[in-house]
């Protein structure tokens, strides 16, 4: 059984960390429509609320020991805003009590360790948990992170854009996972113990943030890693159907 699985039809995966089971999500992006709407005229109603039920709803589901987020838990890059903050504070004020919660620093995060209370905050490279390696993606993992079994990575939203017989078109989040391809980082396997692991990358959480569409030419990833770092990579929708290689579709 693996290590990480995707739970049917939500943007969120349980992780089995050997002691503890976790729910993992990536890219929460709190308080985006305040941005949308300062930055691009765009308003729209927050969906904190829905956003932090469904977070409550997966935890109860899957009765996780532990939360871990891949990065990008706020949205704005600088200090953070009332919405963003008190969307942050009231979801974790309403999470079990006692419930560990694991935050892998994003290119968003700022400096969130100076005033988000009750929360294990590691930087970028990431951290590894029994043989789960979690990094957010902007940067280059941590040696002890590439050790692990199995890599999840946030950061890059990745979605497909689909297209029907009379020419109508969807985007739709997906998940990327397969072996992860030592040729993605070069020299900077010096020291690390090498497995063979598997990298899986996470849909964002948030669907209002957008993302690296894999099917479309000209939009490439943002990750140093990729996309040489991930050999015969497959395509997941949200409800587990496979699309196939993504550089493929």
């Amino acid at each position: 059984m693996a290590l990480v699985e995707p739970i049917p039809g939500a943007p969120a995966a349980t992780a089995d960390l050997g002691a503890e089971r976790a729910l993992v999500i990536a890219d929460v992006h709190a308080g985006i429509e305040a941005a949308l709407r300062s930055e691009r005229g765009i308003n729209l109603e927050s969906r904190a609320e829905d956003r932090r039920e469904r977070v409550l709803e997966l935890l109860e589901r899957t009765d996780a020991d532990r939360l871990v987020v891949l990065g990008d838990f706020m949205h704005s890059i600088g200090g953070p805003g009332g919405a963003e903050r008190g969307e942050i504070e009231v979801l974790l004020e309403s999470l079990p009590d006692r419930l560990p919660i694991t935050l892998v620093k994003g290119n968003h995060d700022g400096d969130i360790e100076s005033w988000i209370e009750g929360v294990e905050v590691t930087d970028g490279a990431g951290v590894r948990i029994g043989n789960v390696g979690f990094a957010h993606g902007h940067t280059w993992p941590d040696a002890d992170v590439l050790a692990a079994e199995t890599v999840c990575i946030g950061h890059e939203h990745p979605c497909v854009r689909l297209e029907d017989e009379v020419g109508g078109s969807r985007v739709e989040r997906v998940w990327l996972r397969g072996p992860l391809d030592p040729a993605g980082f070069e020299d900077r396997l010096d020291g690390v113990e090498w497995t063979g692991p598997e990298l899986i990358a996470f849909p964002a959480y948030n669907d209002l943030v957008g993302g690296t569409w894999v099917n479309v030419a000209g939009d490439d990833f943002l990750a140093p890693f990729l996309p040489d770092g991930l050999a015969d990579g497959q395509a997941y929708l949200l409800d587990g159907t496979r699309l196939g290689a993504y550089d493929e579709l």
